[in-house]
């Protein structure tokens, strides 16, 4: 759809929409985004809300806050502006990465950037093309793959609400980029993905040939690094080569520190086939305490892969039986 006004309400399409709580954070775009339109100017409204066990989020409309919060994307020229409704009896705020922002849009108690319990307050995100500055020099613009997360919860860096789940993924986009079939969004955050351990960790699905983009996210206090079974991508801004004779490498495993975000496209199953493939940590006693997840790739048809059935089981079985084993080992 072509954007015609310069300020419009953003469609459910347009910001990649909260994630079922079953999926862990995958979306399903199906279309792209509204062409050139430098000057727009989208809107939402997010509702950060408490979640069963003590834990919080961020959604879309009420009653509809996830651990990781809606994937959230616009255009290079675009501004954002979110409508956060505090619908929780804490005081927190949202902060962005990659983006530009004014002080009163900080996201942090430093500038009284913050909702109080049941405060609703609008922050201003802008993004910027590239600039070329002469002589093959390009001031870079805010293409990427970034993030946000409350800032406020707990105490001035928002440590509490961090924890307990309020994060998401941004995707600032350049015209041309390629717009995936499906999207997912990892989180670590300490010893968890998405704020689950194994067995009870996404299970991220496609069918064969999709274009399937991850959003990489790492918060908490541990280094971490995300392996992805079968799959590569290149070491560049989507993950993909831009070139015949593009230097960049071709990797499978990248590092994902506190605070660190990346990206990446790749095409379900290209050269190995439907399957279950692991995605985890590759720090291996934080896979072997459960950072490791699954990503289902089926046939072309939709259907359930020959074994595939199989090995969810063994993985459901092998780290429940791993769990155990961990806890007597640390407690006797």
């Amino acid at each position: 759809m072509v954007e015609r006004a310069q300020k419009s309400r953003l469609s459910r399409r347009s910001v990649l929409v909260a994630p079922a709580a079953v999926a862990g954070g995958a979306v399903l775009t199906g279309v792209a985004m509204a062409p050139d339109s430098a000057a727009a100017v989208r809107q939402i409204t997010l509702y950060a809300e408490p979640l069963p066990g003590g834990f919080f989020g961020y959604g879309l409309a009420p009653g509809e806050a996830t651990i990781p919060g809606p994937l959230l994307e616009i255009y290079e020229g675009e501004t954002l502006e979110i409508e956060l409704v505090n619908n929780t009896d804490q005081r927190l705020s949202i902060h962005p990465h990659g983006v530009d922002y004014d002080v009163n849009s900080d996201g942090s108690p430093l500038n009284a950037s913050f909702n109080a319990p049941g405060e609703t307050r609008t922050y201003v995100w802008r993004t910027r093309k590239q600039v070329d500055i002469g002589s093959g020099r390009f001031m870079p613009g805010s293409a990427g793959y970034w993030h946000y997360h409350d800032h406020a919860m707990g105490n001035d860096h928002g440590t509490v609400g961090i924890q307990k789940g309020l994060y998401g993924g941004l995707i600032v986009r350049r015209r041309g980029d390629l717009i995936p079939d499906r999207q997912f969004t990892v989180v670590f955050n300490e010893m968890l993905i998405n704020n689950k351990k194994a067995p009870d960790t996404p299970m991220f699905e496609a069918r064969q040939g999709e274009r399937v983009e991850f959003v990489c996210i790492g918060h908490g206090n541990l280094p971490h690094t995300f392996h992805l079974h079968a799959h590569r991508w290149a070491d560049t801004r989507t993950g993909m080569l831009t070139g015949a004779n593009d230097p960049s490498p071709v990797i499978d495993n990248k590092n994902l520190d506190p605070g660190s975000s990346f990206g990446f496209q790749v095409l379900a199953g290209e050269g190995v086939g439907p399957g279950v493939w692991m995605y985890h940590c590759h720090v291996q006693m934080h896979s072997d305490q459960g950072m490791v997840g699954l990503f289902l790739v089926r046939n072309p048809d939709g259907g359930m892969p020959a074994g595939a059935q199989a090995a969810i089981d063994r993985f459901h079985q092998h780290h429940v039986a791993a769990t155990q084993s961990d806890h007597s080992n640390h407690h006797g």
